[in-house]
């Protein structure tokens, strides 16, 4: 499906360092993953995780293509664990997953990603707007409002928000 918003222009609003450890959940095939191996550098890892292997797949044959060595994929139901040790990462990015899981294990990947961030370390959620004409179905998506609750309840702290256009909603979390 064809995205409204460009990860390179996101990342770049986000400011992630060089060196840093980034575990990208429900990578997919790679749309922020690529993006943020090139920010992170030689000195930075990024962890795709997916629980479909053909998206692994994916995103390990377009990182060959690029030339591009410090992905690791890493198959996992996130709604049980990310497979990552604790305090392992200084981000965490979670785009357009939650309308995919049930509402009663959304909390549990937000307590995965509390758990796998370092102190200070950031979570990034992006997810379709509910008013937005594209995307699935509307009683599937959910207000930005009630994932910051939720994040709060989990200990993350709300930061800011970014405006990435007219289908998606981001919020940025710190631990």
């Amino acid at each position: 499906m064809a995205e409204m918003f460009n990860p390179k222009i996101i990342v770049a609003q986000l400011n992630i360092s060089p060196g840093a450890i980034v575990a990208d959940f429900g990578c997919g095939s790679g749309y922020f993953t690529l993006e943020i191996a090139q920010v992170v550098g030689p000195q930075g890892k990024v962890f795709a995780i997916d629980v479909v292997p053909q998206e692994l797949e994916s995103v390990r044959s377009l990182a060959q293509i690029k030339g591009i060595n410090n992905i690791e994929t890493r198959w996992a139901n996130l709604e049980k664990t990310s497979t990552l040790e604790p305090n392992s990462c200084d981000w965490v990015i979670i785009s357009n997953l939650f309308f995919q899981v049930e509402e009663n294990l959304r909390s549990r990947i937000i307590a995965e990603a509390y758990n796998i961030l370092k102190k200070g370390g950031r979570a990034v959620i992006i997810d379709w707007k509910p008013e937005s004409l594209l995307g699935p179905p509307k009683n599937q998506r959910l207000m930005m409002e009630k994932i910051i609750r939720m994040a709060q309840e989990q200990k993350l702290n709300f930061i800011r928000t970014l405006e990435i256009g007219n289908t998606h909603w981001c919020v940025i979390l710190e631990k």
